[in-house]
Formats: structure tokens, sequence, C-alpha cells
């Protein structure tokens, strides 16, 4: 894939804030021929997402460990393209983009305002996405929502001592206990964080799929469990907006035996993102100077 770059590495551990996302994001324009300059910041979380003059949308990642995501977000999204799913869609410039130690991806932008889709078109959406056979040009990582059995598990250094051993020890178990569980629906993508606040209305109203970071092979159960969870132990949706998820999406993933041990392990993953942003308030990396 053709990728926009400076030959600079990453060698400062920065903090991750507006200005370094917008300094990033200013220098990643320039190299990818891009008229353009931040208007206006969306929203700072796992990524930095800017509107741009021009109905460009760009998401900065902080860290250049995150690329192999990026590059594959651009593949998933123009897979989806071609196959006339309605996702996001990644502009046509030479992309992802290595600038000041992030990952800048630029996408077309969905709407002028954010509206939610309700939630037959979100469960419509995840029917259509899983009925897609996957493209031979493109390897999807495994579902592995907890990480390599291998991999070291999160310090949460934001959390007091016994909270982060709890929440470790959680980890692990679901680590263990994921691959085991007793799933009956057909393996094959999964967007990976399938909910109503990923399905935004286009400016005709019509529902689009956003936020490709976790597409991945693996079990479809995990992208029926956030909205299973929102309404049977959230309360975030009400019984009547499940209850048509599960006429539109064709099943009942509370009615599975796995489901109360996937509803446990969608919170504990809540849970390690809550912490981990907790982690970087209370711990934030150290500017070093050049």
């Amino acid at each position: 894939m053709a990728k926009a770059t400076t030959s600079q590495e990453e060698p400062l551990t920065r903090p991750f804030t507006e200005q370094a996302a917008r300094q990033a994001l200013t220098r990643a324009c320039q190299l990818a021929g891009i008229n353009a300059r931040p208007v206006e910041l969306i929203r700072m979380g796992s990524n930095a997402v800017f509107r741009l003059k021009g109905a460009l949308i760009a998401r900065v990642a902080p860290s250049v460990k995150l690329l192999a995501n990026a590059e594959k977000q651009i593949e998933v999204a123009r897979w989806l393209e071609s196959v006339d799913y309605p996702a996001a869609r990644a502009s046509a410039v030479a992309q992802p983009v290595e600038a000041e130690g992030r990952v800048v991806t630029f996408w077309e932008s969905v709407a002028h305002a954010t509206v939610y889709a309700p939630i037959g078109d979100v469960a419509a959406l995840i029917r259509r996405l899983h009925a897609l056979p996957l493209s031979a040009d493109i390897e999807l990582p495994e579902l592995r929502p907890f990480g390599s059995p291998d991999e070291e598990l999160p310090l949460f250094s934001g959390l007091p001592p016994t909270d982060a051993h709890f929440l470790r020890q959680r980890i692990e178990w679901a680590r263990e206990t994921f691959p085991l569980l007793p799933f009956v629906l057909p393996r094959g993508p999964v967007h990976g964080d399938a909910n109503v606040g990923n399905v935004i209305c286009d400016d005709q109203g019509r529902p689009v799929l956003i936020d490709l970071d976790a597409f991945a092979m693996g079990p479809r159960e995990w992208d029926l469990i956030q909205t299973a969870l929102f309404a049977d132990r959230l309360g975030w949706h009400s019984a009547d907006e499940y209850r048509i998820l599960v006429e539109v999406y064709g099943y009942d993933l509370t009615d599975w035996a796995g489901y109360s041990a996937l509803a446990d392990m969608r919170e504990i993953a809540m849970m390690s993102w809550l912490a981990k942003k907790a982690e970087l308030r209370r711990h934030p990396p150290p500017l070093l100077k050049p």
C-alpha cells in the first residue's frame, strides 16, 4: 500500500494532546498535498479526530506503532467501498501518513453534523456486514480483544494497586476463556466495536458505519454483545430497542449459552479502556527536549 511518510522515527515520548495532534496533522497535510487546515476538533479519544476544510475528516493516531492498524483501516475501507457497503470512505490521497511520530489518515466527511442512527439501522448494517464474503486481497487479523496470551498485561498505574491487580486477573481470565466460548454464529469479518456510537447518518439520513480500527476475523457474537449489554445491564438501550435489533438481525444473543461470560468480557474491555485513560491522566508521558 502506498503511503506518505517522513524520514523521522519516533524520537520523543510526548503527551498526546490536542496541540501535538494538530502539529502532526499540519505536517501530514503538507506531505499528502492537502491544502486544508484543521478547523474543528471533533473529539480526543484513542485518536484525535478533526474536521478539515473541503469535507475531509482527519484521524490522528498517537504513535507510529499503530501504522499497521492504520494500513488495515484503509484496506478495509477500500474493500467496503468496492462492494458498495455504506462505511467511512478513505480519501484518495496516498496514506496512511507518518508525521511527527504519529499516524494520520484522511476520510471523506459523512455529514456536517453528528447524528447517530436508530438501532434498527445499526442492526441492519451489522447483518449486512456479516453477510459479506471477505475479499481475497485482505488478510484481517484474528480477533483477540484482550491480546495474545504471551503479551504483558497492562500495569494500570492510574488505578489503586488492588483495583489494578483485580483488573489484570480479569483480563487473564478473559484471554483464556474467550477462545473456548461455545460460539454458534459463523466466523467472518467483524467490525469489532459495533454499537450505536459507530453508526452515524449522512446528510440524507442514511446510516454509515465508521471507526474501522478494530476490524478483524472472528466470532460474530462480538459484534452483537455491546447492544445486548447496553440494554440488559447498563440501561443505555430500552428493552424495545434491543428487541428491534433482535428482529432486524435475526438472532437474540441473550439466549446463547455463552452470553453471560461474553458480557463480562465486554465490560472488562470497557473498564480496561477507561483505566488506561486514567493512567495517562495521572502519569502523562514526559515531554523530552530534543
